[in-house]
């Protein structure tokens, strides 16, 4: 029986699959080809490249006019700056992918009698001079993960297809696909003979075209969930078939992934008589957020990087981005951690995603929480909101202090620390989903505990800036509106200078919307 898979690539007799060259304009790609151009093919990890040129290989090698060859040279990546044994194992890479795909080994053979005999910065241009030589069709090779070399032994590989280049496409590939998850232009190969960085597109300007591989639309989406009714016969209810496209927005992992949670680990789901509901979608997404799946938790350690940091701190503050280089934006959005809106804006590229950065982020805050009573459950187990904010505001006076240097990124220290303290509040028994944007100025949270639902709006009081009171109850309004709710919190945390310590100043205190909703406001 076949099931969605996250581990890829693709066995369309094992896995649910889109056919993978319906992914990409497959004409446009063929015309490339036929046009012997160079050109790359770039996506976020995990989102089915390696899957769509396997399938282009096949289809290539099924028609017979080209000989094609998909190698993967990210067993390369360790030879930082040694180029002999990283062209060494590029060659061999190269020998035993002919083997298996076209069972031709005289790469294999020619590495073994001539190839340690040339000089390693020549030595893969003379193995596709002898391969493309050697046979009256055309070459074509596919290379994959190639953004995973560095320095000069990415400049060489690319150097020596660019040597080669003039030459096809009797005595050189005629078309070279590179495959990556960065566009060639953000390679920044730091070379250790030359003191400036060197650009991918300059150490490789034969490239014709950059193509990138999407993410599924909705029907896609809905059409790969079919697959596993038409295999099984179980039903997706129309808000599970929903809520998979709301909260992965086609991402390929995340659709996959939720699925199989949904319809594979959970037990009400492994009964094929009962449909996949929108419950248990979300219980599939909790899970997965809360055990840090590999996907999820690669995407926490991006958070370290200065360069990720940069803008996901002041999107998380609801702050204007400024004057953050824009490869460090580029990066980002070729990381599919954020996409471009309609309108040229950008945004955390889905609700997952919205979610997972500011839980990790405040994951060490919540490792250092002390031991809290509950004191806000009611005897029946229900949430008490009033209670809540006693144990609070005692919290936040005697702990917040320390805590906040406990927190990765300075500029929403204070708002890691307070998610921090309301997983332990939830823990397990609800959820806490967060809104934020670029220039907003704020960030809304949504508590959910059995039938009692919170908003809360939080915003931060900077020197030089007015108080953000006034503006805040606006803002709050607009927030609880969405939710259907007529009170909350607003949460304003004081981050100027000169302040006195926190136990003195936190306080709360009621206060009225202009829309007539009972806000309490916390100063923090």
């Amino acid at each position: 029986m076949r099931f969605f898979t996250t581990e890829g690539p693709v066995r369309p007799d094992d896995h649910y699959t889109l056919p993978p060259l319906s992914r990409w304009d497959l004409d446009e790609v063929l015309n490339l080809i036929d046009q012997k151009k160079y050109f790359l093919l770039h996506a976020p990890r995990q989102t089915g490249k390696t899957s769509c040129l396997l399938a282009l290989m096949a289809h290539l090698n099924r028609e017979g006019r080209y000989r094609t060859v998909y190698a993967n040279i990210e067993a390369a990546q360790p030879w930082r700056e040694q180029i002999e044994p990283a062209m060494t194992t590029i060659c061999s890479v190269l020998g035993r992918a002919a083997r298996t795909s076209l069972g031709d080994t005289r790469l294999l053979e020619w590495q073994r009698d001539q190839g340690t005999q040339i000089a390693a910065g020549d030595r893969l241009t003379a193995l596709l001079e002898y391969w493309a030589s050697a046979d009256p069709r055309p070459a074509v090779l596919l290379l994959d993960e190639v953004d995973a070399l560095v320095g000069d032994t990415l400049l060489s590989l690319l150097r020596q297809l660019r040597a080669g280049y003039p030459q096809r496409p009797t005595a050189f590939p005629q078309t070279i696909v590179l495959c990556g998850v960065r566009d060639l232009r953000d390679y920044r190969i730091h070379a250790s003979s030359e003191r400036e960085v060197i650009t991918g597109g300059s150490a490789f300007n034969i490239k014709a075209k950059s193509l990138r591989l999407g993410d599924f639309s909705a029907a896609e989406t809905r059409t790969l969930l079919l697959e596993h009714t038409q295999e099984t016969g179980q039903v997706f209810t129309p808000e599970a078939l929903e809520r998979v496209w709301e909260l992965t927005q086609g991402q390929p992992w995340l659709v996959n992934a939720l699925a199989y949670r949904a319809c594979f680990e959970l037990r009400a789901g492994r009964d094929r008589s009962r449909p996949i509901t929108l419950d248990l979608i979300d219980q599939a997404k909790e899970a997965m957020i809360v055990e840090r799946v590999t996907h999820l938790d690669q995407l926490a350690h991006k958070l370290q990087e200065p360069r990720v940091r940069r803008v996901i701190e002041p999107m998380l503050a609801g702050l204007t981005l400024g004057n953050v280089p824009d490869d460090d934006i580029q990066y980002l959005l070729d990381l599919g951690l954020l996409r471009q809106t309609d309108g040229g804006g950008l945004t955390v590229a889905n609700p997952i995603y919205r979610e997972v950065l500011p839980r990790m982020l405040a994951f060490t805050p919540q490792a250092s929480l002390p031991q809290i009573s509950p004191t806000w459950l009611k005897a029946g187990g229900t949430l008490d909101p009033a209670a809540l904010l006693d144990a609070f505001l005692a919290f936040w006076r005697q702990h917040g202090e320390p805590l906040l240097k406990s927190a990765p990124y300075h500029e929403i220290a204070p708002h890691l620390v307070l998610m921090a303290f309301l997983h332990r509040v939830i823990n397990g028994g609800g959820t806490l989903e967060r809104e934020y944007a670029i220039g907003s100025g704020r960030m809304d949270l949504c508590l959910r505990y059995g039938a009692v639902m919170l908003g809360m709006e939080l915003k931060v009081w900077r020197d030089g800036r007015p108080d953000p009171l006034a503006e805040g109850l606006i803002q709050l309004d607009d927030y609880l509106a969405g939710l259907g709710l007529d009170s909350g919190w607003l949460v304003i945390f004081d981050r100027r200078a000169g302040q006195s310590p926190i136990a003195e100043r936190t306080d709360s205190a009621t206060r009225i919307s202009p829309r007539g909703r009972s806000i309490q406001v916390i100063r923090a």
